[in-house]
């Protein structure tokens, strides 16, 4: 989907966070990815939720991707919330570069992660730690990313 069918989702939840989180370079941060061009491109196979719980590893290599309920075709943008989630600045920046794709694309990821973070946030750090704690690294990793 668009990013921008995520955008009342995502303002709630950056509303719900109002104590925790800087708020106003949040809401900045995701008006910018807002604005990043729509995909033009057509569909691709996406997984659609390339969060740490859905890696395997052994190792340090990827081994299986599990959770398939979000197969589907669509913005391949959606599939690099990978980068954000388990990837330090320095090899993220190689990420980027290996893919070769274009900038509107890695925004949207930036976004794509972003948005799932934040919604993340105030529905699980009450209840799964993990999962609050990879949002809040999310958040960090996207908010110095913007600043830049």
């Amino acid at each position: 989907m668009p990013l921008v069918l995520r955008d009342d989702p995502t303002r709630i939840a950056i509303a719900e966070l109002e104590e925790t989180i800087d708020t106003d370079a949040t809401a900045a941060a995701w008006e910018a990815a807002l604005q990043t061009p729509a995909w033009s491109g057509p569909p691709v196979w996406v997984h659609g939720d390339l969060s740490p719980g859905n890696l395997l590893l052994r190792g340090g290599r990827l081994t299986a991707v599990i959770d398939c309920a979000g197969l589907g075709v669509g913005d391949p943008a959606c599939d690099l919330i990978v980068g954000w989630n388990l990837l330090p600045a320095d090899a993220r920046k190689v990420f980027h570069h290996e893919l070769g794709i274009d900038d509107a694309t890695w925004a949207r990821g930036r976004g794509w992660a972003f948005s799932v973070a934040l919604i993340q946030l105030p529905y699980y750090r009450d209840t799964n730690a993990a999962v609050a704690d990879n949002a809040r690294h999310v958040i960090r990793e996207v908010l110095a990313e913007c600043k830049g």
